[in-house]
């Protein structure tokens, strides 16, 4: 008994048409644009930042910076020039004088800077 035959088979290829995509229908990005940005930060420190055109948003943990990039633009109708994204991560801190641990939760926080001419307005 022989493992390989002799004989080929030839297999007849049917012709299928390819489904014809609609360009014009096609969302610029699959995910939901609101929902990358959670909040805007307001602390003393972003407050001094916006003054020089620099906005701190906290983000979610997935979020790229041109996730958050197309976010700004759909939102607030700005073009970022460059976006910085800082991640800090959750933490076990010792608290008290008995040496207690605390959770302290994690954050993403994007620094979006914007030209000088544009502006958003967080209150």
């Amino acid at each position: 008994m022989a493992l390989f035959g002799k004989k080929k088979e030839t297999k007849v290829k049917r012709e299928e048409k390819a489904p014809v995509i609609d360009v014009s229908k096609a969302q610029s990005t699959d995910h939901n644009l609101s929902a990358v940005i959670i909040s805007p930060r307001l602390t003393e420190k972003t407050v001094k930042l916006g003054e020089s055109n620099v906005y701190t948003f906290q983000v979610k943990r997935d979020a790229t910076k041109f996730m958050v990039r197309d976010a700004v633009k759909a939102l607030y109708n700005v073009t970022p020039v460059k976006i910085n994204i800082v991640n800090k991560k959750p933490a076990e801190r010792m608290v008290g004088s008995r040496n207690r641990t605390k959770h302290v939760v994690g954050m993403k926080k994007a620094y979006v800077y914007l030209k000088k001419g544009d502006s958003i307005n967080l209150v």
